[in-house]
């Protein structure tokens, strides 16, 4: 008989830490796999869904938290190819679930906010101690990049317009700002002014009907007071896409403002033409502090409604809305981080569409010539 000889195998018989599925792969798109694997939260929010959309389209690997229901969250998958999108439940008072949802990402995104309060949440409760909380468990998780959205106007001692008091929004923001800083001392942050586009909070508030009395639009001032730059959602999210493919922009602070100024009432008597809602029609902007009973409503709505202010008309909004808009010179914007901002006249016409007077007409072409643009503020 014959002698069989067997050699042991001489393989590891452990698995190797080596993990083929965090190579880049692709050749670019959303089929691909750009090697950055991103936290989104406040994903299902106005300015979350365009920055999911554009990180999707380079091959980012998405992990989106979310805290309401899944609903809200459907009609993110298609952002990227079948298994790049992943989704997960959070409570920003949750460490643990925290930890789960930024323990596989390289970069961390912020956009997490509240307009108004409610009895669940406070200004405090989400900008300063929800924006500590996300950037201490992604240092201590081994998160590269840090990026976090906040308020151009955000400041310490905010000088109060309309309020009694000095605007807890804007204290809560810049005290945000320092809270990430002090947990994670690169992050970047963009700060943004009045971010507009479809279902914005800024112009659906101006041309609401609850924010008018009859045909009349009152302003802190007639408007004449309060400079403004707003600038459109996709530049906002491009920028924050661009700031997180550039290691350069570790630490650094950029304004995210439009190209031009212009007066409040002239935005909104702009506004107004395009909505064909003009002098004929019976507009008329005014000084708010003349008419109590506008004060009377909003009073009225805030006591009804505080969880959903009907119309977005709350004081804290109508305080964000006087304010001139302040651009600090010497500091970078999002044009250094390649982002060309939109003009507002390319843009508003068409998000202005839907609350056109008498949409039931069908005018002639022409018929109704397009209102002249606002003028440019120099001051």
């Amino acid at each position: 008989m014959g002698i069989v000889y067997v050699k042991s195998s001489q393989y590891r018989a452990y698995s190797s830490k080596l993990n083929v599925a965090a190579y880049k792969r692709g050749t670019g798109g959303r089929s691909s796999f750009n090697g950055m694997v991103a936290t989104v939260f406040g994903c299902t929010g106005f300015v979350g869904r365009y920055v999911c959309n554009k990180l999707g389209k380079i091959g980012t690997q998405l992990i989106l938290p979310y805290r309401c229901d899944f609903y809200d969250c459907m009609r993110l998958k298609p952002v990227g190819d079948l298994g790049q999108v992943i989704f997960c439940e959070f409570d920003i008072r949750d460490e643990q679930s925290i930890a789960t949802a930024v323990r596989h990402s390289n970069v961390v995104i912020n956009l997490i906010g509240r307009d108004y309060e409610t009895k669940n949440f406070k200004y405090k409760d989400v900008h300063i101690d929800g924006a500590r909380r996300l950037a201490k468990i992604s240092r201590e998780c081994g998160v590269e990049r840090f990026i976090h959205l906040s308020y151009l106007n955000a400041e310490e001692k905010p000088v109060p317009l309309l309020l009694k008091k000095p605007s807890m929004f804007k204290i809560t923001k810049y005290l945000g700002e320092v809270a990430v800083r002090e947990e994670f001392p690169d992050a970047t942050i963009i700060r943004a002014s009045d971010i507009y586009g479809t279902e914005d909070r800024f112009t659906t508030a101006l041309v609401s009907n609850w924010r008018r009395q009859s045909h009349y639009v009152p302003l802190y001032g007639r408007g004449d007071k309060t400079v403004k730059q707003p600038i459109f959602v996709s530049d906002v999210a491009q920028a924050i896409v661009n700031a997180a493919q550039d290691p350069s922009t570790k630490g650094q602070c950029y304004q995210a403002v439009g190209p031009k100024k212009y007066l409040l009432g002239d935005l909104v008597d702009w506004f107004q033409g395009l909505m064909r809602k003009d002098a004929k029609w019976g507009y008329k902007r005014y000084d708010m502090k003349y008419d109590p009973l506008f004060a009377l409503k909003v009073n009225i709505i805030n006591s009804l409604s505080p969880q959903y202010p009907f119309g977005s008309l709350h004081w804290e909004g109508l305080e964000k809305e006087s304010t001139t808009d302040v651009v600090v010179a010497g500091q970078p914007t999002i044009e250094d981080l390649g982002v060309i901002p939109s003009p507002i006249e390319h843009e508003m016409p068409w998000l202005l569409r839907p609350y056109r007077a008498y949409q039931y007409y069908i005018d002639e072409l022409g018929e109704f010539p397009a209102p002249p643009p606002p003028k440019v503020y120099s001051g």
